[in-house]
């Protein structure tokens, strides 16, 4: 039996108070920002090209993809070819993120165009099923605690494929017609959605994160572009796992419940938005010494910060300042630092 795909559940006005009240969070959140961007552009270009490294770094490493912080910045920046395989895919990921960056407008959410999204992402490390569905099933496997492997998820057989994203996009564009449905809202369950149909043989969990930033930026959620949203992503993968396990049972069978992922990609957006509120608030304190700017990044943080991150997001302070504030918050036990020397990160001490 083919799975159906249909949003007009949330139509019918029986969302939870909690995703009603978190959505309305975002919404006054973007109001702010999008009058601060008029007024302080340049801010948001310094804010968006931090983002960008981050998106790249996170969005890869869920999946276990990693090269140092420098190389990263390298490949993003373009100012490095990639030396091996995670390089490649690293590459691939900053392509179609830039894409996305830069030509959102022109980019649908339909099946010709998530196969070329596809193929800009795997063509550098060189995947012979760039830009195509799989071509044999697969499987979503989980190991218990013992190390015994069982089947947590069996997505749409590969001959079913093709006639799952048609469904998935024509319900999406359906419901996007539809003005009693929440926008925001409808995003997470497309994207639940596309996890569960599972279409290619490798990349559909960094598929899944660049077509969540496309939909939330043609709909005018652009947090993303200026706090790493992979990074929130990466950063609490056991409660974003936790939440797709919990609202992908019974996909198969139209029985499942969207609302835990919902919850958890709405409360992702919404750390984004208030992390950028809060580091806007911090790079605008112009009247505010340099150490007490430096002081409100590190402890606004909601994820360790590096020096380099603070560097550019104060570019006018000198690494010298910067790292003479980070050793007294050190000292005088505000902060903590994680890691050594160059890979040093610092987060609030709870």
């Amino acid at each position: 039996m083919m799975r159906k795909f249909d949003y007009s559940f949330l139509d019918n006005g029986l969302i939870p108070a909690n995703l009603v009240e978190i959505t309305s969070g975002i919404y006054s959140l973007q109001t702010a920002a999008g009058i601060r961007k008029a007024q302080f552009n340049s801010t948001f270009t310094e804010l968006e090209s931090v983002a960008k490294v981050q998106s790249v770094k996170s969005s890869n490493a869920i999946e276990g993809i990693v090269t140092s912080d420098q190389r990263i910045a390298a490949i993003v920046n373009n100012s490095s070819a990639p030396l091996n395989q995670n390089e490649a895919e690293i590459a691939g990921y900053r392509d179609a993120l830039n894409m996305i960056h830069t030509g959102y407008e022109h980019i649908g959410f339909n099946v010709r165009d998530i196969l070329f999204l596809h193929e800009t992402m795997m063509t550098p490390s060189g995947d012979a099923d760039a830009g195509r569905f799989k071509q044999a099933d697969n499987i979503i496997v989980e190991v218990d605690s013992s190390g015994n492997r069982k089947v947590r998820f069996r997505p749409v057989p590969a001959d079913e494929t093709a006639a799952a994203m048609e469904q998935l996009e024509l319900a999406y564009l359906d419901a996007c017609s539809n003005s009693n449905i929440n926008q925001l809202l409808l995003i997470p369950c497309v994207i639940l959605d596309f996890l569960c149909i599972h279409p290619f043989r490798d990349g559909n969990g960094r598929m899944s994160r660049l077509l969540s930033l496309l939909l939330l930026y043609k709909n005018g959620f652009d947090a993303g572009k200026y706090i790493s949203f992979e990074e929130l992503i990466n950063k609490y993968k056991d409660l974003y796992y936790d939440a797709l396990k919990r609202s992908s049972t019974g996909w198969d069978t139209n029985t499942n419940d969207y609302f835990p992922f919902m919850q958890n990609f709405l409360s992702m957006l919404y750390m984004c938005y208030k992390e950028l509120d809060r580091r806007f608030a911090v790079v605008h304190g112009k009247r505010v010494t340099k150490s007490a700017r430096i002081e409100a990044t590190v402890l606004g943080s909601i994820v360790p910060i590096s020096k380099a991150e603070i560097c550019s997001i104060h570019p006018d302070i000198s690494p010298t300042t910067v790292e003479a504030v980070l050793a007294k918050m050190v000292k005088g036990g505000q902060i903590k630092r994680i890691g050594a020397s160059r890979g040093s990160r610092y987060i609030r001490n709870e």
